[in-house]
């Protein structure tokens, strides 16, 4: 009697979408806990996004609609483009690991255009949890800082990090705190919220406002303040709303000179990158510096770019390209120490040339350029947060990093054009 209960319970579920509609949900939080905590979770989710995709029963309706998905198409066309790299590489076993580190492209988009769409109420749970989560990490980690602030301030002047709890890496956790500060701040505005949820991510927002500035991490605050300075720019062209554009600006610029006054570690932080940059300026010894690293990188990127303008030197082969270019050029810097491009945008440019950076750019920029996109506030901000953070970090080439990409273009740009699409 049980297992027939069961099992007509699944049926139902199936026949009208739920269970499709709750393996993504499934799906969603495990990739948002992935990101925090379980790396295990991150490579599981896409997959049971695919499967949730798979076991939608209205799929055949919903397969042309996928095939008409500009943002699904576009992250497709970077995977095509290193597919297209094998015919001209020379590392294969390094191609063939990145055709399979980078499957998410086609998987995650297929999942969200493809299952029985999250609810409103689950999309608003899903933020809510990416949100409290960060926050709550954010908290505890500087705790961990306010243990020992002395020790930590000497660190963040010789250009070393205070890591999170979960040993997040310090570049993505500052964005992952840059998204939740922004993304709280829109989630209290929702009809969803309730009174006591409102106050809940105002406070989480504020925190990883306060956590991104006492441990001052470079990355995320610089994506903080180019998404707010954008803000404010966007609310005088296209709202004329100029008193509140004029509060914005001087909030880019009361946060950060209140913020160098009351903390140290920006303090520290600040001085560090000074030294850093006057170290390159003068041709001294930069093998400690981590600013100064970014600047011989990208100069180094620069020279391999321009003698493979239009197809690169393939995406398998960017490291090998960079370290033979050092063995040319080492600006003297131990082997140990001669880092990667850090910039996406010129990641593209050395590894697909000026084809793949073009594709780039088309996955970045054309939801801007759509009236449906450009007025999700949500879809904006992680734009304009994800697209500063990478003029300093090629964040894509870490797993983490392009887990946290492709996981919010699917949930917040494929998920929006979908919803065009069925509006229409």
């Amino acid at each position: 009697m049980m297992p027939s209960s069961l099992g007509s319970t699944v049926r139902r579920a199936y026949h009208d979408g739920r269970l499709s509609q709750y393996l993504l949900l499934l799906a969603c939080i495990a990739g948002v806990v992935g990101l925090f905590a379980a790396r295990a979770l991150v490579s599981l989710s896409p997959v049971a996004g695919v499967v949730a995709a798979l076991i939608n029963p209205a799929i055949r309706r919903e397969v042309p609609r996928w095939l008409r998905n500009g943002a699904a198409i576009r992250l497709a066309m970077l995977y095509a483009l290193l597919l297209l790299s094998g015919l001209y590489t020379s590392a294969w076993a390094v191609w063939r690991h990145e055709v399979f580190r980078q499957l998410p492209l086609l998987g995650v988009p297929l999942a969200f255009a493809l299952a029985v769409p999250l609810s409103h109420r689950q999309r608003y749970a899903v933020g809510c949890f990416f949100v409290m989560g960060a926050a709550l990490l954010g908290s505890a980690t500087m705790g961990r800082y306010l243990l020992d602030p002395a020790g930590a301030n000497r660190m963040m002047q010789e250009g070393q990090n205070v890591p999170s709890i979960t040993r997040i890496f310090h570049i993505h956790f500052g964005i992952m705190l840059a998204l939740a500060a922004y993304f709280g701040f829109l989630l209290q505005r929702s009809l969803l919220a309730s009174t006591s949820m409102r106050w809940l991510l105002r406070l989480a927002s504020a925190m990883a406002v306060l956590v991104l500035h006492v441990l001052a991490y470079r990355t995320g605050l610089l994506a903080l303040y180019a998404a707010l300075l954008v803000d404010a720019v966007l609310v005088v062209v296209l709202k004329r709303q100029l008193i509140a554009g004029l509060a914005l600006l001087l909030a880019c610029v009361l946060i950060p000179l209140a913020a160098y006054y009351a903390l140290p570690s920006i303090q520290r932080r600040l001085g560090g990158s000074l030294y850093d940059i006057e170290q390159f300026a003068n041709g001294r010894d930069i093998n400690t510096s981590s600013i100064s690293q970014r600047l011989v990188a990208w100069q180094t990127a620069q020279a391999i770019a321009a003698r493979n303008p239009w197809l690169g030197v393939g995406p398998a082969d960017a490291q090998a390209a960079m370290m033979q270019e050092y063995a040319w050029h080492d600006y003297g810097l131990r082997p140990e120490n001669r880092p990667m491009i850090h910039n996406q945008y010129l990641h593209y440019l050395v590894s697909s040339g000026l084809l793949g950076l073009f594709f780039w750019l088309l996955v970045l920029l054309t939801p801007l350029l759509q009236p449906t996109q450009r007025q999700n506030p949500y879809v904006v901000q992680f734009l304009l947060v994800l697209g500063a953070a990478m003029l300093v970090d090629s964040l894509l080439e870490l797993q983490i990093g392009f887990n946290l990409f492709v996981f919010l273009y699917g949930f917040l740009v494929v998920a929006t054009e979908r919803d065009d699409y069925r509006v229409q």
